[in-house]
Parts: C-alpha cells; sequence; structure tokens
C-alpha cells in the first residue's frame, strides 16, 4: 500500500482549508433566500456556465471516466455527443418555461402545470435521488483513496462531508458558484498534469496511445439498436440525450444556477458556454483512460496484479505511484475537489426544493424575517449533510462499476421526473390524474426491469434485457404514455403558484 508523503498531506489540507475559507468569505452577502438560494439572481454567464459544469463532474465522473474507459474502451464516452442534441433542447424550449413566473426551483411549474401534489411528488423525488447521489459521491472517491494512499475510509468520508457542509451552509448559493469555479480549475489542471506524466512514459507517447488504442480496438462503437447491448451507437445518442436532459432539465442542482443568472439570455448564454466547456474537458477525462491504458500495458496492468481491486481505483493508484512527493497530494486535491463541488451544490439544491416547495408552500406559521429564513436553511443544509453522510457508509451494496451504478440511479428516478415535465410543457391534454399515474408506472416499471435483471425475483441472475443507459428515455416515454392514456377528456388543471 502506498502512503502520503507529509507534503502531500500539507497540500492536500491546504487545499480543503481554502475551500472553507472561500465559503466563510461568502457568507456575508446571504441577507434573505434570494442572496441565498440565487445569489441575488446577479452571477453572470461565464461562472455560472463552470458552476454548472464542476456541480455535475463529479468526484465519481473523476474516478470512473477514465476507468470506464481503461475497462471497456471509449464507446460509453461518445455520450458526450448527445450534449448536441440536449443542449440546444434545453435552452430554446424548457428553460424560457421556468423563467417566465421567475421560480425559485423547477417543481413550482408544475405545480402551476398541473397540481401542489404533482409539484411534490416531482421535489420529493428529487431529494431522494440526489441524496443517493451526494451519497455516492462522497462514498466512491473515499473508497477509492483508501485503497491507494491509505487514509481510513471514516475519516475521508467525514472530512468531505463536513467540511463541504460547512462551507456550503454559510455562504449559500455564493460560495458554491465560488467553490465551484476553484474546484473545476484544480481538477482540469490535475487531470492535465496526469495525461502529460503517462504519456512522457509511454512508447511513442500520443502517437503511442492512439495506436495501442486503434490496435486493441478500444475506439470501436457498435452499429447495432439492441436496447440490451451495454453501449451502442443509438444509446450514446438517443438514450444519452435522455440522460443529459435528466440533469439539465429537471434537476433543480442545474435549473438553480440557471435562476441564479441575471436574465433568461444571460441563462440561456451560460448554457451555450457550458457546451463548449464541457468538450475537452470530457475528451481530456474519458482520453485519459485510454492514455492509463496504453501505460499499463506497457508496465503491467495493476489489476491483473491484484494491486488494486476494481478499475475505479486506477487513476489514483497511478497518481500515488507515479508521481513526485507534493503532486499526489494537490491531484488527490483534485479528486476531493469534484466531489465537493457536486456534494454542495447538491445540499444547496436540497435545502432550496425542501424550503420552497414544502416548508414555504405547506406550513402556516409565520416566515419570520428574512435572517431568521435564511437561517433555518443554513440548518437545513446542515441536516442534509449529515443524512449524506449517513448515506455514503451504505452506498456500497450498489452494483456494477461507478458509471453504471450512478446512472442507474439517475435513470430510475430521472426518467419518470423527465416524463413529468415533457407530460406539462409539451401537451395541454395531460391532467393532475395523468401526470401522478404516469410517473408511478414509470417508476414501478423501471424499478421491476431493474430488480429482475438483478436476481431479484430468479435464483439465477438473468441476462440484462435493458442497458442501463436507456432507463432514462424508457422512463420518459412509459410515463407520458400512461399519462397522456390515464388522463381522459378532462382540461389541465391549474396549480396554485406560489
Amino acid at each position: 500500500m502506498t502512503h502520503f508523503s507529509w507534503l502531500d498531506y500539507t497540500i492536500f489540507g491546504g487545499y480543503l482549508a481554502a475551500s472553507v475559507g472561500v465559503g466563510l468569505f461568502s457568507a456575508r452577502g446571504s441577507k434573505s433566500l434570494g442572496d441565498y438560494f440565487l445569489a441575488g439572481r446577479g452571477m453572470n454567464s461565464i461562472l455560472v456556465a463552470m458552476s454548472i459544469l464542476a456541480a455535475l463532474f463529479s468526484g465519481i465522473s473523476y474516478l470512473a471516466g477514465p476507468a470506464d474507459v481503461y475497462k471497456n474502451g471509449f464507446a460509453f464516452a461518445y455520450i458526450v455527443l448527445a450534449f448536441f442534441i440536449a443542449t440546444p433542447f434545453t435552452a430554446i424550449y424548457m428553460l424560457p418555461k421556468f423563467y417566465q413566473s421567475r421560480f425559485f426551483t423547477a417543481y413550482q411549474f408544475l405545480e402551476e402545470r398541473f397540481s401542489l401534489s404533482v409539484r411534490l411528488l416531482a421535489s420529493g423525488l428529487f431529494i431522494f435521488r440526489v441524496a443517493l447521489w451526494l451519497a455516492a459521491a462522497t462514498y466512491a472517491p473515499a473508497l477509492a483513496l483508501e485503497k491507494v494512499t491509505g487514509m481510513p475510509l471514516w475519516i475521508t468520508i467525514l472530512a468531505t462531508g463536513t467540511l463541504t457542509t460547512l462551507y456550503t451552509a454559510l455562504g449559500g448559493m455564493r460560495a458554491v458558484i465560488w467553490t465551484d469555479v476553484m474546484q473545476l480549475i484544480v481538477l482540469f489542471g490535475g487531470q492535465m498534469i496526469i495525461v502529460f506524466v503517462a504519456i512522457g512514459k509511454i512508447p511513442g507517447g500520443l502517437g503511442g496511445v492512439w495506436d495501442t488504442a486503434m490496435a486493441d480496438g478500444r475506439m470501436d462503437l457498435s452499429l447495432s439498436f439492441s436496447l440490451s447491448e451495454r453501449v451502442n451507437i443509438w444509446a450514446v445518442l438517443l438514450a444519452g440525450a435522455f440522460l443529459h436532459l435528466v440533469q439539465m432539465a429537471t434537476d433543480q442542482v442545474s435549473v438553480q444556477r440557471y435562476l441564479t443568472a441575471g436574465s433568461l439570455q444571460e441563462a440561456k448564454r451560460s448554457l451555450w458556454i457550458k457546451l463548449w466547456l464541457i468538450l475537452p474537458v470530457l475528451v481530456l477525462f474519458y482520453g485519459t483512460g485510454l492514455v492509463l491504458y496504453a501505460f499499463y500495458k506497457t508496465h503491467g496492468d495493476p489489476m491483473a496484479a491484484g494491486l488494486i481491486a476494481k478499475e475505479d481505483q486506477i487513476l489514483p493508484y497511478f497518481v500515488v505511484t507515479q508521481l513526485p512527493a507534493g503532486l499526489p497530494g494537490l491531484l488527490i486535491a483534485a479528486i476531493y475537489a469534484a466531489s465537493m463541488s457536486t456534494i454542495s451544490a447538491g445540499l444547496n439544491s436540497l435545502a432550496s426544493a425542501t424550503v420552497v416547495d414544502f416548508k414555504q408552500r405547506l406550513s402556516k406559521a409565520p416566515e419570520g424575517t428574512q435572517a431568521q429564513q435564511v437561517g433555518n436553511a443554513r440548518w437545513i443544509t446542515v441536516a442534509y449533510g449529515i443524512i449524506v453522510v449517513g448515506l455514503a457508509f451504505a452506498v456500497s451494496f450498489m452494483p456494477g462499476n461507478l458509471v453504471e451504478s450512478v446512472n442507474t440511479v439517475i435513470g430510475l428516478i430521472g426518467g419518470p421526473l423527465l416524463g413529468l415535465f415533457f407530460l406539462g410543457m409539451f401537451t395541454q391534454r395531460a391532467t393532475t390524474r395523468g401526470a401522478l399515474l404516469g410517473c408511478l408506472a414509470g417508476f414501478v416499471s423501471l424499478l421491476g426491469i431493474f430488480m429482475y435483471q438483478n436476481g431479484a425475483f430468479t435464483a439465477v441472475k438473468p441476462a440484462t434485457l435493458v442497458s442501463f443507459i436507456w432507463f432514462s428515455l424508457l422512463g420518459t416515454i412509459i410515463t407520458m404514455t400512461v399519462g397522456l392514456l390515464t388522463s381522459g377528456q378532462s382540461a389541465p388543471s391549474s396549480g396554485r403558484h406560489q
């Protein structure tokens, strides 16, 4: 087992302290819920774009992207092409719906279109999904780092969860956005260092990486239309677009950032900037998997040698075994940067959904002063931080590697949720009854498929019926189909907009 040097620990600790410092500095500007949750709606498009990218690019992405390519080839990485479908669709057709009524949360739209019950269902599903997502984003890097650095799992989970909760609770959305920007720069720079060091030790350099990838079929992508195949061209384009839409168009983590922009045009601009930022970032991170594959084909596969247990540990293993003292601390900090930006974004969004969709909407008690409202929001953020840390210790039971586990959770809950938004935005016939029944049918159907494929109903685990990448698309289709069929001829109901 490889351990950190004192210099690595110093750099790593300094980075964590800097993140908390940014949160403490940002706390001074949160005097109302508008400041705390939406940064006063005054952030420019470049900062919003960087924050959205950092929020969705978790420590899971940092570890799982290269690891998946290392093990399975570049096929799943082609999903980056689906952003060219999801981004314009979100900007043109969905974003104006959120902006026209100056919402605080995405789910206020569903009450305005349907009813309070649909809003609460959607917000509850979001809270459930994101709590699981944040638990995975906390647990996965901690597990990988425990195996290769010797840091105890419980210490890394508690450190990540506690420090991130602290600066998020204190600073609100301003702290989240500014730390997101800092963390995006650190993780992108860290990945560049890894790639340059690895390429320098591969015969033929970058050309050698490409020759190895082509010779071993690592760039191949199937052209079949099989739903059971893990990845093919139709999966990355069609299913991938819906997978992106779940996070870009229905997720409070993203929508809340759009609403921090000063205008609809600024929000749209942030989406386009994010598209052009995410392309080089994802190409670099998935491409790192090809670089590591070529490196360890030359220097010996650590998995085959039993030095690591899973492919998800390949990146931190390279960092602590191949880089000089000091750099491992910086790059492990980059992995934590990705995790912390995701956790902070999620905690703030969970708090905003809870306060706006549940507490303010359902409570008849006086809301108190602006300072009291912000104080309550901070305590709710702390409560979610505690829940996420607790769930992080239970995440190890998810099947598959990190890429499959996370995208399965997104699809199971996010697919029906996207179907709800589609019913509300693009149909006039759908009613509250249809929306609720459609969402229930979508979730139950996907859950049944997931449980069957993982052997819940049979003694022997059966063959895969539907690849994890299709869950979001199938959930959307089932929700919309059942929703329209069960809506009857009634006029759509109008919820009370808060």
